[in-house]
């Protein structure tokens, strides 16, 4: 019998432990089977007698021919090919089958459904009678005696999904489920005290997008605002960092956006960090974010908050709308050197327009080629020669945008190392970019910093923080090197 919807294919259920076997029940029909009962094959209208209708000796039938069915005792006698006008074909007696919808019942190979009637029964060129019946192909059944139906490998659906050439150093962690998180921050949370610890070892192995489905899940089951209570149990960086892990990376940046053009003087590094890394995708989210949160567009709180041509290089940054084409074209990216030597050493004055159309609007690809080209015309950086022609922001901000589009891990690098090096720590830099960066490129970020540095990022990070912030750190860092 063949069922709806799959198609006709070779094999029945093979003769193996979890199949059919011949036992008490089964076929042959013995003490324990189905009882006969109305509906077994008498020998009526509508069996199967030799008559026109029935199963004539056709291709794919089962031939009188070596291995086929030997005559016995209500089985297939070497007719020519048809059933035989035994008793009825299958003989009324105790442990018959009942006749099932679909012309044709259930076939008698041993040791399970067999295939009567070859293709009319959608089994086709079945195996010869008495060998085993092939799998159907696939995945092992949830009973592993079954064969399974379907193909292709096991899947298990708890195994992180660790995309091929992932740099990041924290990954998704197998069956996190937010639910079960919530009770484990709500317990650490709750009666005298705080368990930290709980918190760093939860936090430490979830992704981004593990920890912030636990803001709401929090708020189902205890009615409470996560990061009010995160805030109230907390302290200093290491509260500022637990709250910066909560958030959705754009949500993120947006309040970091906020944060540096609001606060006492604009922090002008934190601006030219952010728009200068991120995809036209994630620019476009920021954007959105921050006019939905604060009221008010991110490019009218730049025009407001700076001016120049540091204003215009941010504005530009701001409308994510970069080239994102991979390929390069190395004769633009010559034209496009000459066109920056020619707006910069090789004139009196600085062109800045030319030099913010070419490095907010190009490709990063091709940018990175421009540089190449530029360093083989003239003998200079780009870099070095932006700092001979500009100055103040504008140099500061021209000068980030091309060390983050040519190497981004050692712009991070030196990033994470400034906010370190020296008398006091820039926390704030320090906690965004651990935070960022610790899904995208960190493992590359360590690479570089131990090759400039001469000293690991974690190590670095152990001598210059302390307590459960340090802890923290040292999770999104993800190991020594």
């Amino acid at each position: 019998m063949s069922y709806p919807g799959y198609p006709p294919q070779s094999g029945g259920y093979p003769p193996q432990a979890g199949g059919y076997p011949p036992q008490p029940g089964a076929y042959p029909p013995q003490a324990g089977g189905y009882p006969p009962q109305a509906g077994g094959y008498p020998p009526q209208a509508g069996g199967y007698p030799p008559q026109a209708g029935g199963y004539p000796p056709q291709a794919g039938g089962y031939p009188p021919q070596a291995g086929g069915y030997p005559p016995q005792a209500g089985g297939y006698p070497p007719a020519a090919g048809g059933y035989p006008p035994a008793a009825g074909g299958y003989p009324a007696q105790s442990g018959g089958y009942p006749p099932q919808p679909g012309a044709g019942g259930w076939g008698a190979a041993p040791g399970g459904y067999g295939a009567p009637g070859g293709a009319q029964q959608g089994y086709p060129g079945g195996p010869a009678p008495g060998q085993p019946m092939p799998n159907y192909p696939g995945a092992p059944a949830m009973n592993p005696s079954m064969p399974g139906y379907g193909s292709g490998a096991p899947s298990n659906s708890l195994a992180p999904a660790v995309p091929k050439g992932y740099r990041g150093s924290i990954k998704d962690f197998p069956g996190a489920d937010p639910l079960r998180d919530v009770e484990v921050l709500r317990k650490a949370m709750k009666g005298f005290g705080t368990d930290e610890n709980a918190i760093i070892e939860l936090l430490g192995i979830r992704t981004s997008k593990q920890r912030v489905p636990m803001v709401a899940a929090y708020k189902t089951t205890y009615g409470k605002d996560l990061f009010h209570d995160l805030k109230s149990e907390l302290t200093g960086n290491f509260e500022q960092l637990v709250i910066a892990m909560m958030m959705s990376p754009s949500h993120f940046d947006a309040s970091e956006l906020r944060e540096a053009i609001k606060g006492a003087g604009t922090d002008e590094a934190c601006l030219i960090e952010i728009l200068s890394s991120r995809s036209n995708a994630e620019i476009r989210e920021i954007t959105r974010i921050y006019k939905a949160d604060y009221g008010k567009s991110l490019e009218d709180a730049i025009n407001s908050d700076t001016s120049g041509h540091f204003r215009r290089l941010l504005v530009s940054l701001s409308q994510g709308n970069r080239d994102e084409r991979e390929t390069v074209d190395i004769s633009l990216a010559k034209q496009d050197a000459q066109k920056l030597y020619a707006a910069g050493e090789n004139k009196v004055g600085t062109d800045e327009s030319q030099f913010n159309a070419i490095l907010c609007a190009r490709s990063k690809p091709h940018l990175r080629a421009v540089f190449q080209e530029y360093q083989h015309m003239c003998g200079r950086d780009l870099e070095k020669s932006i700092c001979r022609e500009m100055s103040g922001h504008v140099e500061d901000g021209m000068v980030a945008v091309v060390k983050c589009i040519k190497n981004t891990p050692a712009y991070f690098a030196e990033r994470l190392y400034k906010a370190m090096q020296g008398a006091g720590t820039k926390d704030r830099t320090l906690i965004r970019i651990m935070v960022t960066r610790s899904e995208t490129d960190m493992l590359d970020i360590r690479k570089e910093y131990v090759k400039t540095y001469g000293k690991s990022l974690y190590n670095h990070i152990s001598g210059d923080t302390s307590g459960d912030y340090k802890k923290m750190l040292l999770k999104l860092c993800g190991g020594n090197d």
